[in-house]
């Protein structure tokens, strides 16, 4: 007997850190790895057992909401997906709130721009009523935490805790046995005006509901990837490559072309002397001619020349001609140096 299950992802928001790729393009969709960052967050629930049946809930800023579900149309036609539109930014509870008529029964949540590893098999036995997924880190002032107590059950959610006794970081991964019962903290948070400057935190939801006795457990993961700046994007980029997403050993040896590992280059791309890698990702219809290059995105369509490039991300169809050691190219720059 199957169960629907409702993966919910939040991606609404001006992208501001992603500045200037998220001008003209959506943030999900930015270059990674060959793919986009909203495949490989798809990717997370791969593992979800076949006795849950997949329907989706894309939460989207208005300016967003064509190019995502163009995207996810063409790539994804087989998929259930239900467009919600956030159009004023009051958080992330509010953007689960709007969404409300869907999430009744059982759920998963990620947000958009952060990525984990993990194995969702388990959820076919599992009888809590929530979990939160958790890295341990050095360092978890920046980060919010989540308390257990002796037995393990989760007791608060602290966001930026004071000292490190806490290292049980929150990486924005949820499961809701029941979304209703979140809905229902969701619609108590706000009428007691549980937020920060005008936004309202799933962290304050989820406390409302362990306030009314809701049991939930953490889950440990030890990949969490950020994708929301664009020194991030390249962070994670490398680690993609690194963990199977590259495609070096089934790219032919092209003349004049040494490819040092591990890249992705997409089959249509073109590419004459030059060195690729490492870490690298080469888009559909780019050109490179006399480059060297490393650590960097290209996005599809883009064209360089005469090129020392490192640490760069550059958007589609780009066109940089002479030297530079360091760029963030949004869509359709042009860029020519001496």
């Amino acid at each position: 007997m199957t169960q629907k299950m409702m993966i919910t992802v939040p991606m609404a928001g001006f992208g501001s850190r992603m500045r200037p790729h998220t001008w003209s393009k959506a943030k999900p969709l930015i270059a990674l790895a060959g793919k986009t960052v909203l495949d490989h967050c798809l990717a997370q629930f791969d593992s979800l057992p076949a006795c849950f049946a997949r329907e989706y809930v894309f939460i989207v800023s208005p300016n967003q909401l064509e190019q995502v579900q163009a995207y996810t149309q063409a790539a994804y036609p087989h998929l259930t997906v239900h467009y919600v539109v956030q159009a004023e930014m009051r958080g992330q509870a509010d953007a689960l709130y709007l969404a409300r008529d869907l999430l009744q029964g059982p759920m998963l949540m990620s947000f958009s721009d952060t990525l984990i590893a993990t194995d969702l098999a388990f959820l076919e036995t599992e009888t809590v009523d929530a979990l939160t997924w958790v890295k341990p880190v050095e360092d978890p002032r920046r980060f919010g935490v989540a308390q257990v107590d002796a037995d393990g059950w989760v007791t608060h959610l602290v966001e930026k805790p004071q000292d490190l006794a806490n290292n049980r970081v929150l990486v924005g991964f949820y499961y809701f046995r029941s979304g209703a019962a979140l809905m229902r903290a969701i619609a108590e948070q706000m009428q007691r005006g549980i937020s920060l400057k005008g936004e309202y935190f799933l962290a304050d939801a989820v406390n409302v509901m362990l306030e009314h006795g809701v049991r939930m457990r953490t889950r440990t993961t030890e990949v969490w990837l950020d994708a929301g700046i664009p020194s991030a994007v390249l962070e994670t980029n490398r680690y993609l490559l690194e963990h199977g997403s590259a495609n070096d050993a089934q790219i032919e040896p092209r003349p004049g072309v040494a490819v040092i590992p591990p890249v992705y280059i997409h089959p249509s791309a073109q590419i004459s002397s030059s060195v690729v890698g490492p870490h690298v990702s080469i888009g559909a219809g780019c050109h490179l001619h006399n480059v060297v290059i490393r650590n960097s995105i290209l996005d599809e369509n883009t064209r360089m020349k005469d090129m020392l490039v490192a640490d760069s991300l550059l958007g589609r169809r780009v066109n940089a001609v002479g030297r530079a050691q360091a760029l963030n190219l949004g869509d359709d720059a042009w860029l020519k140096t001496p």
